[in-house]
């Protein structure tokens, strides 16, 4: 097992571990996962790397609880030692990654307003000082389908990294980004992430994971 516990979560809701316990997931005949192990502990920035088809993207979704393993088992707790039940683990985790589907047909600030009535969104922000803080104000109103693929990959950014949850799962998260647009993905995991929840990155690309202290191969893990 892959084991850490550095670092606070220090928002004021509890901090949460998330463990993985001989994850196994299958497609068909093809094995994504092959009993896979970890637990990451409170507050750490854990990078997991891997080559394309090592199954990352499949694990994020898993430990998101968007797909259940073939076999195995995900569990995320509290520091009391609470176990968080299935159907509250979205109001725990907040992920982003380039193929998750949003409503299109929403304009962002719709989208928005929609998504952060399930989600908490953090004292001193609104839906309306996100829209300010992406730099999409302009195009707020027009439906989400007329952006292009780096708006909005920005706004599947800020539904995950703006919301009030203890668990951030980012893949990939600077897919279809321009150099503006990592460096803007920067400063929101530097300013409303980084010591405030235990963050996973999937990736293979240093500007996307190289705040992590943590990083893990996945390969060695299977």
């Amino acid at each position: 097992l892959f084991r850490s516990s550095s670092g606070v979560w220090t928002k004021g809701r509890f901090p949460v571990t998330i463990e993985v316990r001989n994850i196994v997931k299958k497609f068909g005949g093809f094995t994504a996962l092959d009993n896979v192990d970890l637990r990451v502990g409170d507050g750490e920035l854990l990078a997991l790397l891997g080559p394309n088809g090592s199954g990352k993207s499949t694990l994020m979704r898993v430990m998101a609880g968007m797909q259940a393993p073939t076999t195995g088992k995900v569990t995320i707790a509290t520091q009391a030692g609470d176990i968080v039940q299935p159907e509250q683990i979205f109001k725990m985790v907040s992920f982003c990654a380039p193929g998750q589907e949003i409503v299109e047909e929403f304009t962002m600030r719709e989208f928005l307003q929609f998504h952060f009535s399930f989600k908490p969104i953090p004292d001193g922000l609104s839906v309306q000082k996100i829209i300010e803080i992406t730099g999409l104000a302009a195009a707020a109103d027009k439906p989400i389908y007329d952006y292009s693929s780096g708006m909005k990959q920005r706004v599947k950014l800020a539904q995950a990294i703006f919301a009030d949850t203890p668990l951030l799962l980012l893949d990939e998260p600077c897919s279809n980004l321009d150099d503006k647009g990592v460096a803007q993905y920067r400063q929101w995991i530097e300013e409303y992430a980084l010591g405030k929840k235990l963050i996973i990155v999937a990736s293979n690309d240093p500007r996307e994971y190289d705040f992590c202290k943590e990083h893990l191969r996945i390969e060695d893990y299977q």
